[in-house]
């Protein structure tokens, strides 16, 4: 079977991104089209992007998978996910947003980037400045964080 790589972590589902990213990994590695070495779940790493999003929605990981792979679309599934967990307001999914758009630039999560980006072979690409970067870099897109400048 042939793998494919999830969609990037910019799409959007109700404004929160990183969530159809989530549940993309959650079909393909269910399929066994997910290609190795991808985080799925919560259990190996609490800083994840998989459980910090299940965490901000107050939702179990488990039970998201038996609703995901029930079916329906990803609005649909993150409407549930809102019923049984939490529904953030808009100014909580922008903060979010912009947590998950900037994980990696000059915070706590950059020596575990740059360590990742070195094992990728990607270590000598300056576009590359946050998490969601290296994911878009890994998986052939160009990333498009517009976080740009130096690394001083």
């Amino acid at each position: 079977m042939q793998t494919r790589t999830p969609c990037s972590d910019y799409q959007k589902t109700k404004g929160l991104i990183y969530f159809a990213r989530m549940l993309d990994k959650i079909r393909l590695n269910a399929s066994g089209q997910l290609p190795p070495g991808y985080f799925v779940g919560v259990n190996d790493d609490p800083t994840a992007f998989d459980a910090r999003c299940t965490r901000f929605l107050a939702t179990d990981y488990d039970e998201l998978v038996v609703r995901t792979l029930q079916g329906g679309s990803d609005e649909e599934v993150l409407e549930w996910c809102f019923t049984r967990g939490r529904k953030p307001s808009e100014e909580e999914i922008e903060i979010w947003n912009a947590f998950i758009l900037k994980r990696g630039w000059r915070d706590a999560g950059s020596a575990e980037l740059a360590a990742a980006q070195k094992e990728a072979g990607l270590g000598d690409r300056d576009d590359i400045q946050t998490w969601v970067d290296l994911h878009d870099a890994e998986e052939g897109r160009i990333p498009a964080s517009g976080i740009r400048g130096d690394r001083r």
